[in-house]
């Protein structure tokens, strides 16, 4: 009987050590926890609204219900977008092997890829605060202590030598018990996205600014061409007309205006060499080479207007790469909320300090040379003259900025398209009426030209002639110019082939693919 209670009893102090343990063990794991993932104290972040109209006003049927016929209009459907290497909408192979070589030797574009990687450690150096710090300090002396005074019991004559050798760690954490450190890190990453979209931004901007370049110098040589055509036109005047001046059928003032009609020519045909010269120097520059040893050939400005897929305003917000830069931003600024608002509450930390230390090398690592010590702090601010309350309220600020900076972003985006798009809806337009100028001001040349040649009309007539058809002709080079140039700019508007969905994820800045993925050609 006793036996029995005995079994009983002992049973049931083995049921309570089992439960005592498990109680223990949760109540371990549970200050583990609170330690290692403690709160998360700031406002979460939300992306603000920022609401896009259903459609482009100037890209809608309704703006070319009364276009002329062979208007330019964006692509169809409107849900289209550009992808990838968005140039080659122009089907320029010179112009596309520009491009390449941009994306590999551009100098800004190399700065901000470097940027960008110096803002990914950022975010390891945010994620080091989350291990303890451990710090050795070995250390070894030698000492001799003096000899004892003359008549002691304990005298020495020699005195005593020692060593000493010791291998000390220091270890120090402190846990993140409000998410400082996570609203850190994650501060951290969203600054490496927004330097990621910048590296983007600036990305696309060196490309349409090669685009446009390209097009300007074709522009050149187009005018180039026109004014040559014009000088050998006008020598021909001028030799007619001493032809006439030597057989008394013009004057003296015949010959002089077709002199000076020839030399203004000329004149500003050579003055076309500088605009030339500094475009193809500024594309030199933007492919990394230097401008002396880069050269275009010369070819007139005869690309067609492709038809550009526009989409719609709601597909902006993900295409635009300063967009993103700058809803990224105000998530940043949101993650320094949280941070400042951890200044509020108690900083906990943990110390312990641990080694070996002996007198003999031999029995430096042997148990009784071993010694330890383990402690921990915790502080909290109980008066700053309300600087917390200035700083977090100085951080939320600056995120309300970032909100007013985003939206701004945005309606200048929706701006910036409809701009564009009205620009090359009514350039061509003008691009039609002046085809038709330039075939009037040549008849109108021909027949003054004839007239003068037969007697009927003076010379001056012949004059006024050339000066129209020359300045329509300029016109509309110009104007074809400024067509190709909308054409890059609307492009660069919509985001050209990018959308955020080439944004490094947060968690992921600092992966090997990340960098890879920012730094790989469209």
């Amino acid at each position: 009987m006793t036996s029995d209670k005995s079994m009983a009893c002992t049973k049931s102090v083995a049921g309570a050590r089992k439960f005592v343990a498990a109680k223990s063990m949760a109540c371990a794991a549970s200050m583990a926890a609170m330690l290692l993932g403690g709160c998360r104290v700031g406002p979460k972040y939300v992306k603000p609204a920022a609401p896009a109209p259903p459609e482009f006003k100037e890209s809608s049927p309704a703006a070319y219900s009364n276009a002329p016929s062979g208007t330019w209009q964006p692509a169809q459907p409107q849900d289209a977008t550009l992808k990838g290497k968005w140039w080659e909408v122009f089907n320029e192979p010179e112009l596309n092997a520009l491009e390449d070589q941009l994306d590999i030797n551009n100098q800004n574009i190399a700065l901000y890829f470097q940027n960008f990687m110096a803002a990914r450690e950022v975010v390891s150096e945010a994620k080091s605060q989350f291990y303890p710090t451990v710090a050795g300090g070995p250390n070894y002396s030698r000492s001799k202590t003096p000899a004892a005074e003359r008549g002691s019991v304990a005298a020495s004559t020699t005195g005593v030598t020692s060593n000493n050798y010791a291998f000390p760690l220091d270890a120090s954490w402190a846990p993140d018990l409000w998410g400082k450190v996570r609203n850190e890190m994650h501060e951290a990453q969203y600054a490496a996205q927004v330097s990621a979209a910048d590296l983007e931004n600036i990305r696309l901007s060196e490309q349409a600014a090669l685009a446009e370049y390209y097009f300007l110098l074709r522009g050149q040589d187009a005018l180039q061409d026109v004014f040559t055509q014009t000088v050998a036109a006008d020598q021909k005047s001028l030799d007619l007309t001493k032809a006439l001046y030597e057989t008394g059928m013009a004057n003296d003032e015949a010959v002089a205006q077709a002199e000076v009609t020839l030399e203004d020519a000329q004149e500003i045909a050579t003055g076309i060499a500088t605009n030339r010269a500094i475009y193809e120097h500024a594309m030199a520059t933007l492919i990394g080479k230097p401008a002396s040893s880069f050269s275009m050939p010369v070819q007139a400005l005869t690309t067609p207007m492709p038809a550009i897929p526009v989409g719609v305003p709601s597909q902006l917000l993900q295409r635009r790469p300063d967009i993103a830069a700058a809803e990224r931003t105000m998530a940043q600024a949101n993650a320094l909320i949280g941070v400042e608002t951890a200044a509020y509450y108690p900083n906990l930390a943990l110390t312990g300090t641990g080694g070996v230390e002996s007198a003999t090398l031999g029995s430096l690592f042997s148990v009784p040379a071993m010694f330890w010590s383990i402690g921990s702090s915790a502080s909290e601010v109980i008066f700053d003259a309300g600087l917390r309350k200035a700083t977090v309220a100085e951080y939320t600020a600056t995120y309300n900025a970032d909100v007013a900076n985003y939206r701004e972003t945005v309606l200048t985006a929706f701006q910036q398209v409809e701009d564009y798009v009205a620009t090359l809806r009514v350039t061509s337009q003008q691009i039609q009426q002046e085809d038709a100028a330039v075939k009037s001001a040549q008849r109108y040349l021909d027949i003054a030209t004839s007239r003068y040649e037969t007697g009927l009309d003076p010379y001056l007539n012949v004059v006024s002639a050339q000066t129209t058809l020359l300045n329509d002709q300029q016109t509309q080079v110009t104007l074809r110019m400024s067509e190709m140039t909308a054409a890059v700019q609307l492009v660069q508007a919509l985001g050209g082939g990018w959308d955020v969905t080439q944004l490094p994820a947060a968690s992921k800045v600092t992966s090997n693919a990340a960098a890879k993925q920012v730094a790989a050609t469209p």
